[in-house]
């Protein structure tokens, strides 16, 4: 006997489920797919995927949602392992202490701070005011702002001033070694 909806249903639950992580090409089948899907066949999708038992109270619309990202995670590639481990950090950093991690923080400049970049053969001289920046007697709301009036493109000024911190193991290494003493 024919299903009620020409058997549409049977092949777009098979198209959402297969046992075969999607590809990118296969994925917007795939998506396209979830949409057809009773709650009943979505909760078994939710559980083939994320090898536990969906939420009971979740909608058949948020388990959808939920089922597509997974699919595309699988498809596409997930969170880089940086970003997980940060994540997790902070979860734990929460857990803890039951506050909120606080955000990393830029590096921050005193008022009177000179910042010296050379570019293109000049060189540039910018004082750090109590809110902005002063370079030949103007006054800019940020560093991205006067990059871009020094080089003519958009810069990170952080970037373009040579302020943001990087990991580099071995400098890493020998600074905290002397900060230590």
């Amino acid at each position: 006997m024919m299903p009620a909806d020409g058997g549409q249903l049977a092949i777009a639950a098979d198209a959402a489920s297969t046992a075969t992580p999607p590809t990118p090409d296969d994925l917007g089948e795939r998506l396209i797919a979830l949409a057809e899907l009773s709650l009943e066949r979505l909760r078994d999708e939710w559980r083939r995927l994320h090898r536990g038992a969906p939420p009971p109270q979740l909608s058949r619309d948020l388990l959808r949602r939920s089922i597509a990202h997974r699919l595309q995670e699988e498809a596409l590639g997930g969170v880089p392992p940086a970003v997980q481990r940060r994540l997790a950090s902070l979860a734990r950093t929460r857990a803890t202490d039951g506050e909120p991690a606080a955000a990393p923080t830029a590096i921050r400049l005193k008022p009177g701070t000179t910042l010296v970049r050379e570019w293109h053969g000049r060189t540039y001289t910018v004082v750090v005011l109590e809110k902005g920046f002063e370079h030949e007697g103007r006054r800019y709301a940020s560093l991205t702002q006067l990059a871009r009036v020094i080089t003519g493109a958009h810069w990170s000024g952080p970037r373009f001033f040579g302020l943001l911190r990087r990991a580099k193991p071995a400098i890493a290494t020998s600074q905290g070694a002397a900060d230590a003493r």
